[in-house]
């Protein structure tokens, strides 16, 4: 009997029809699978954190950034003598210190918050404050100490004792030396006693030089090229300071005052030692291909030596000081020149004292803590936490809020159960990734829900502090404006400053814009002395 092919073939064809089915869905579910395990293993690599855009700071000009305040020591004959600028002809026998005490000075800059401490290891007069073998018009040949004693040693040990930072400055310009104007053999002899300074006393972290130069002197070239790379080979450490950097520039005055905007970029092309323009100084270059930031110099008494007629400036004055240095991108160097005993003198002392008394007043608590933190986006996957906004509440640059790229809304938001009362905003960029914010503001939610501008400003950089009028609301929004790239944000603070007298620290380039019912004071004057009551008002002591 013959089979029936069509009979017998149609149920395996049709079971093997169903077996095929059934194959490819179980295909297409592994495959599946597969496809999300596969999505699921590289989507748990990490996100790398974005490009650093230059230019970047080294590491020696981190270092120097990250010390925010050093003490400029003015000492030398000029203190006997009643000077500013000495001749150069005054007898080395003026210089005679009865209690000088580095110690005394070293223990003052760390006690009041200044990690580095900068001499005039030798002014425009000339005379060395070290025994050095190029000349005779030094401390070798002076009084103090049977011309055995050196200034320069005494510091320098001192404050590698307190682990505090050391700084020479020496003059270029030097009206005792005969063969100043001779450019060959001047230039030997500075690099030979430049040479005396870095090799003698340990670690130098800063080399303070300028083109100060009064009228009608001897004309002059400095083979600053050659300088630099002698300091730089001597002391790899070493950050140097002068009008054009390289690693750190003049502000531009010598008021302690930066620029509402400042950038660490500059072009060191653009400038010269002795004739930079001190607007281009103050602001930067928002299109420099150099990363030189700017150090604020100023005295804490009118003359940079001491003069016994003179009394320093008060605490308030250098907090205000600090606002338009520190707060602006910038390194304050605040001198403090020894009396002509060569002690620090009492009133300076106690100045000091007040002045970080009130920072640690404003500055010891951030009511942003107390904040729920979000923002507009967020670097990275939801579970990748390395750039999330929690960071802005973390000290130091190396942790960071990151958005998301290609976005348009750059926006931290901070959210209160209870309404805060503050009157200062702080904010740091990781520096580290370069200068990036160009304008920001600062939001409130008024009591008509509504979001009002408290503040804005210009340029971040490695700390920014802007003070306004007082304002109270439970919702606040960081916004970023303008930026060179995705902006990244360290730091986010928001402070009670009870003391500052509004007037002296508001400047009219940072517009504030309220109603009648943000601004808690206007015309917010206050004496000192009223300052306490607030204090404890608000507990921030």
């Amino acid at each position: 009997m013959k089979t029936k092919i069509g009979t017998k073939t149609s149920k395996p064809l049709i079971q093997t029809t169903n077996f095929n089915q059934s194959i490819s869905l179980y295909t297409f579910i592994t495959l599946l699978s597969c496809f999300y395990a596969s999505f699921a293993s590289s989507s748990s690599h990490p996100k790398p954190p974005p490009i650093p855009i230059l230019p970047l700071p080294t590491s020696q000009q981190l270092s120097w950034q990250f010390s925010e305040m050093a003490m400029f020591i003015h000492f030398g004959p000029n203190t006997f003598t009643d000077s500013e600028w000495g001749t150069g002809r005054a007898d080395p026998s003026v210089f005679n210190p009865t209690a000088l005490n580095a110690s005394q000075w070293v223990s003052v800059a760390k006690e009041n918050g200044f990690s580095r401490i900068i001499l005039t290891a030798k002014h425009h007069d000339g005379f060395c404050l070290w025994p050095s073998e190029y000349t005779d018009y030094s401390v070798k040949s002076s009084p103090w100490k049977n011309g055995n004693g050196d200034v320069v040693f005494e510091l320098a040990e001192a404050a590698r004792n307190a682990g505090v930072q050391l700084g020479l400055y020496l003059s270029p310009w030097d009206r005792h030396e005969p063969i100043y104007g001779r450019t060959l053999e001047y230039n030997e002899y500075y690099m030979g006693q430049m040479t005396e300074l870095l090799t003698r006393y340990g670690e130098v972290k800063e080399v303070w030089l300028d083109g100060a130069k009064g009228e009608g002197e001897k004309d002059m070239e400095y083979y600053f090229d050659g300088w630099f790379s002698l300091i730089h080979q001597l002391q790899p450490g070493a950050v140097i300071f002068s009008d054009a950097g390289p690693d750190t520039r003049w502000v531009g005055d010598e008021n302690g005052v930066a620029g509402t905007t400042c950038w660490s970029r500059f072009n060191c092309s653009d400038a010269k030692i002795g004739d930079t323009d001190p607007k281009y100084s103050q602001e930067g270059d928002p299109y420099g291909h150099d990363w030189v930031p700017a150090e604020c110099d100023v005295s804490i008494r009118p003359g940079w030596f001491w003069h016994v007629s003179e009394v320093p400036k008060s605490a308030m004055t250098l907090l205000d000081l600090y606002y338009k240095s520190v707060g602006r991108n910038c390194l304050l160097l605040l001198n403090v020149p020894p009396n002509s005993s060569g002690l620090i003198s009492d009133e300076d002392i106690q100045v000091l004292r007040e002045f970080s008394e009130l920072r640690r007043s404003i500055f010891s608590y951030n009511l942003a803590k107390n904040a729920l933190l979000s923002a507009s986006s967020t670097r990275g996957d939801l579970e990748d936490s390395r750039f999330g906004s929690h960071h802005v509440l973390e000290e130091g640059i190396y942790t960071y809020w990151a958005p998301n790229g290609n976005q348009s809304d750059w926006v931290l938001y901070l959210n209160f159960q209870e309404p805060v009362r503050f009157n200062v905003l702080q904010i740091q960029e990781p520096i580290q990734m370069g200068q990036r914010v160009i304008e920001f503001h600062l939001d409130i939610l008024n009591k008509n829900g509504n979001w009002k501008k408290v503040i804005n400003g210009t340029t971040v950089g490695y700390r920014r502090l802007l003070s306004f009028p007082k304002v109270e609301s439970n919702r606040l929004r960081l916004v970023i404006d303008r930026s060179r790239a995705d902006p990244l944000i360290s730091y986010l603070g928001i402070y009670m400053d009870p003391f500052s007298i509004l007037s002296n620290i508001y400047n009219t380039s940072s517009r504030s814009f309220f109603n009648g019912s943000q601004v808690l004071e206007k015309n917010y004057i206050q004496t000192f002395s009223n300052c306490f009551d607030l204090v404890v008002q608000y507990n921030v002591l």
